[in-house]
């Protein structure tokens, strides 16, 4: 295995196990073994320790769920339909995790509030790329720009509440309502895409 592979195992299993556990209940020896690396090579490779390390997992993370967001909104040219192609995987997701693995940058986020640390800088990174890519399908839709903005952080905001509500109640469908309100929110602004 090359270095690069190292690393990114390191990143995979520091961003698995923060959504399964938190940051704080992350420890990095945990995140060397999961990764089936050397307390060294995490150190080599993140010499600012934990935090250096979850900072890296946050930016994997974002970059997984932005993928899997922009996939779905592309999926769909109605932006509603495609917000619930995205809650739809979002769900199953989380079933098929035994409703543990939740989003690691809200886990993140949470745990270090009040901080000016790097890893709340990357939470907030992380939402606002999420936005952006919102934003911009809703743009593309004929939506007005400030409409466009404020429909996307309330979509990210009512994506990330409905996640959370999904693995407390051990259930599918907050996220599959959530995405069908946010569905009609976003048709009753009368965007004709023709």
């Amino acid at each position: 295995m090359g270095q690069a592979s190292t690393r990114d195992r390191i990143v995979i299993a520091a961003a698995r196990l923060l959504q399964r556990q938190g940051y704080v209940g992350t420890g990095i020896k945990q995140i060397a073994k999961e990764a089936e690396a050397t307390l060294g090579s995490v150190y080599h490779f993140f010499p600012g320790g934990k935090e250096a390390v979850a900072v890296a997992a946050i930016k994997y993370s974002s970059q997984e769920f932005a993928a899997v967001l922009r996939d779905a909104l592309d999926s769909e040219e109605d932006p509603g339909a495609g917000v619930q192609a995205c809650a739809r995987q979002l769900a199953e997701g989380l079933r098929a995790s035994g409703w543990t693995d939740g989003c690691p940058v809200t886990a993140a986020a949470l745990e270090t509030l009040g901080t000016d640390s790097e890893i709340q800088q990357a939470c907030v990174n992380a939402l606002r790329s999420w936005e952006q890519t919102v934003t911009d399908k809703l743009l593309r839709s004929g939506f007005q720009a400030r409409d466009a903005r404020e429909l996307a952080t309330t979509i990210i905001g009512a994506l990330e509440g409905a996640e959370v509500t999904a693995q407390v109640n051990r259930s599918e469908e907050p996220l599959r309502a959530t995405s069908r309100q946010l569905a009609r929110l976003m048709d009753s602004y009368g965007v004709s895409r023709s």
